[in-house]
């Protein structure tokens, strides 16, 4: 069975991107276009990986990262983002474990990013 991946993207064209080339790697993906939506999908069941924006209406990424770790500690969490140093702050609630790839970005490298995370 394909690797569940939950996508978190307000940029539509960056959306569509992200999950052209995901579901090209073989994974299925299920997108929004704000961490709200994607949180209540995550309540109804589990992914492997939560890929998200930190910049994003209703609900920013870093709580939709916090709240998903605390459904399923396991969940593997990647933030794509422009602002990579927000999402390093030390003093950010972000989940210790969560990787970050800044933006721009080769969507090869993020393929292989997210099949290492998935590897581990």
């Amino acid at each position: 069975m394909a690797t569940k991946i939950l996508l978190a993207e307000d940029d539509t064209d960056m959306r569509r991107f992200l999950v052209k080339a995901l579901q090209t790697a073989g994974y299925n993906v299920i997108s929004f276009d704000n961490g709200l939506s994607a949180y209540q999908r995550l309540r109804e069941e589990p992914f492997e990986l939560l890929l998200t924006d930190i910049v994003m209406p209703e609900m920013d990424g870093i709580e939709l990262a916090r709240r998903a770790a605390e459904l399923d500690p396991d969940i593997k969490i990647m933030f794509i983002t422009g602002f990579a140093a927000v999402a390093l702050n030390p003093d950010s609630s972000a989940p210790r474990q969560a990787k970050v790839l800044s933006k721009p970005f080769h969507l090869r490298d993020l393929v292989s990013e997210v099949g290492k995370m998935l590897a581990a």
